[in-house]
């Protein structure tokens, strides 16, 4: 951690006017927080161009900073893997040999074809309720023959009859809509969705991301065919319990791709089970959502930095962290200087900072926009 600014003495040597003495010149560094802040409605400091000249004995030579206002946000900085939403494994049910699999990366929409056993299609439908472990004919009813009913309205199969999407009893509507389905797809159109011939995943479009059987293999019942994600991105991020008080769905953050390209996006889940980690500290899971699909690119399972707005302030008072000068009697200061150039020393209280600019929200007397104070110069 830096050093914090060295204690001043008041006196002749604390604020001499340009050119004078400044006997225990002030030692000027960043203060480093635990958090990272941002300012969202200023824009950090200008140094301007005039400069203080040097002082006698080689004394550093100074600038002059304004004090800004605007918005002032605290952000926590963490460590995140930019993947895709979901994970989802695809259970085989139908009994034969594997005679066409997709291949990683491949797209597939619900109502498609996922893989064949013996030349017979397995198709994808959406649905998250439960698993299709019985085969769905007329008169049934369950949590399984909604999902049915959701599935077929969605891909525009129920229309015509009036299916119900909310509906859990397998009508004449469902049959009708499903002979369609299987008429598309040129299965035998009985009206029956046999268990081994789809299977529910929670998302209308998947993507593969690995296949763990071959073609020609022989395909059983419990066999795990592939792993797939939705086409959704999302950014995983093991948060520090101690957060997770402060962050929340719905909170916006910036997110820095390999690239350093930022991309922003929106806290969308923040767990509430902490799990230890390897430094014996403790973690919650938290999902990130970028803002739009393209925008994060195509990168997959990329280290990121995310950071999150935790805390902000309206028209704070904002300076250079460098501007302050640690008091001999505690706390801190801002050499001021005035229009005819005469300085003098203004105690503040420090607030929110902004680690990335490099600046500190301050109020003290006499503190106000505008005001120029002195800064090492660059």
């Amino acid at each position: 951690m830096n050093a914090l600014p060295a204690p001043l003495q008041s006196g002749t040597g604390e604020a001499g006017g340009p050119g004078g003495p400044r006997r225990g010149r002030r030692r000027r560094a960043a203060l480093i927080v635990g958090t990272v802040m941002v300012i969202g409605g200023a824009t950090g400091y200008a140094l301007l161009d005039d400069e203080a000249p040097a002082s006698p004995g080689g004394a550093a030579q100074t600038g002059l900073a304004t004090v800004t206002q605007g918005r002032l946000s605290a952000r926590t900085s963490v460590s995140g893997t930019l993947g895709y939403r979901g994970g989802y494994k695809v259970v085989n049910q139908a009994a034969g040999m594997y005679t066409r699999l997709p291949k990683a990366g491949e797209i597939i929409a619900q109502g498609a074809v996922l893989y064949r056993v013996d030349g017979r299609p397995v198709i994808f439908l959406r649905g998250s309720a439960t698993p299709l472990y019985r085969d769905l004919r007329l008169g049934m009813e369950g949590a399984d023959v909604r999902q049915l009913n959701a599935a077929l309205v969605d891909m525009g199969y129920g229309g015509d009859s009036g299916l119900n999407p909310r509906s859990s009893y397998f009508s004449w509507a469902t049959r009708e809509a499903l002979k369609k389905l299987q008429d598309d797809l040129d299965i035998k159109e009985n009206g029956v969705l046999a268990k081994d011939q789809a299977v529910f995943l929670p998302d209308d479009k998947i993507r593969v991301t690995s296949v763990g059987v071959t073609a020609g293999a022989p395909a059983a019942a419990g066999n795990t065919v592939l792993e797939a994600g939705s086409r959704t991105r999302q950014v995983n991020v093991a948060l520090d319990a101690s957060l997770q008080s402060q962050v929340k769905a719905g909170d916006k953050v910036t997110i820095t791709l390999p690239n350093l390209k930022t991309v922003p996006g929106t806290v969308s889940s923040v767990g509430t089970v902490a799990k230890k980690n390897s430094s014996g500290g403790a973690t919650v899971d938290a999902a990130i959502t970028p803002a739009g699909r393209k925008a994060a690119g195509a990168l997959d399972q990329a280290p990121v930095q995310v950071s999150i707005v935790t805390e902000s302030v309206d028209d704070a008072l904002a300076v250079p962290v460098n501007a302050l000068l640690a008091l001999l009697n505690g706390g801190y200061g801002l050499e001021v200087a005035d229009g005819s150039g005469a300085r003098r020393l203004v105690p503040v209280t420090l607030g929110l900072f902004d680690d990335t600019a490099g600046t500190v929200q301050v109020t003290g007397p006499g503190v106000s926009a505008g005001l120029r104070v002195v800064v090492p110069a660059s």
